[in-house]
């Protein structure tokens, strides 16, 4: 009966932890995004001025 039982608990704890890593995941993917716009926002005209050099230049 013991056996059982744990099998049962354990049975449910796993959906949390696939659902844990989930939100894990999905954090870090926000956390990339928020860098990526604040990195485009304070470096988006120096980094438009080099492609226009590159792009004069080919």
């Amino acid at each position: 009966m013991a056996t059982r039982m744990l099998g049962w608990l354990q049975a449910l704890e796993r959906p949390d932890q696939r659902g844990q890593g989930l939100a894990e995941y999905a954090l870090i993917l926000a956390l990339i995004a928020i860098v990526a716009i604040v990195s485009l926002v304070f470096l988006g005209t120096q980094i438009s001025d080099q492609f226009s050099i590159i792009g004069n230049a080919v």
